[in-house]
């Protein structure tokens, strides 16, 4: 059992193997390196990401067990359906980036502290200039009200944050996310740890071996590049 984690260093770009990662804390793999686009491509290629406080020096995870979501399992209650009919919200793709993921570490400072530092915003950024990470805006009167961000690793979509100032802008930005992956035969969203925001969605957990296998299977699957084009969206079935 491994009782260490693997210093990185800012050379080479290889990980671990995943299943080396710490039980305690829960998916501790790694220490150090940088946010290259290349290194965080590498990253999330064998199922691992990085999640520290700022001060902190890179810290690199593969927890298990793993919150996915299949499509087939997202939920939409009754009162969110209400809600996006009634908020008039209007969608696009890929159009606001940098906004979307600032906002994302905005919502986050003044409640329970951020981990977007400002190394991430530029590592995230330089991902989405080489379409890799894609957002998704929620929009509501021309003002930017919710959002998320990811990076795609093949059919397999890694969700990283999301944000709202408005009521279920973001639950609308998960739709819009499914309804997108879903005709572009994405095979599932990772999004690496349950909570009870996303368990209302039918988020679900699976053992970090079986997260692998079914990441493994995925990430080399070409997705047409029109999918992530930037432009407005509406959905295919409206909720």
């Amino acid at each position: 059992m491994t009782t260490a984690v693997y210093q990185l260093d800012n050379e080479h770009f290889d990980f671990p193997p995943p299943e080396h990662a710490l039980m305690h804390p829960n998916g501790l793999l790694a220490i150090g390196g940088d946010l290259s686009p290349q290194r965080l491509k590498n990253a999330y290629f064998e199922g691992i990401f990085p999640w520290y406080n700022p001060g902190e020096p890179i810290l690199w995870w593969s927890p298990n067990p793993r919150a996915i979501l299949n499509f087939n399992d997202f939920h939409i209650s009754r009162s969110l359906k209400k809600s996006l009919r009634r908020s008039q919200f209007t969608y696009t793709i890929n159009q606001a980036f940098n906004q979307v993921i600032t906002k994302c570490a905005a919502t986050r400072s003044y409640s329970e502290g951020t981990w977007i530092t400002s190394d991430i915003l530029k590592g995230y950024n330089q991902l989405h200039h080489n379409r890799q990470a894609h957002s998704i805006e929620v929009w509501q009167n021309d003002e930017l009200v919710g959002g998320l961000y990811g990076v795609s690793v093949g059919a397999v979509f890694c969700g990283e944050s999301m944000f709202h100032t408005v009521t279920d802008a973001s639950k609308a930005a998960m739709v819009v996310l499914v309804d997108l992956l879903s005709q572009f035969n994405y095979a599932f969203i990772d999004c690496q740890l349950q909570n009870s925001h996303l368990s209302s969605l039918g988020i679900s957990e699976i053992d970090r071996e079986t997260f692998l296998a079914e990441l493994y299977i995925n990430r080399k699957t070409t997705i047409p590049k029109n999918c992530w084009d930037p432009r407005p969206y509406k959905l295919s079935h409206p909720k």
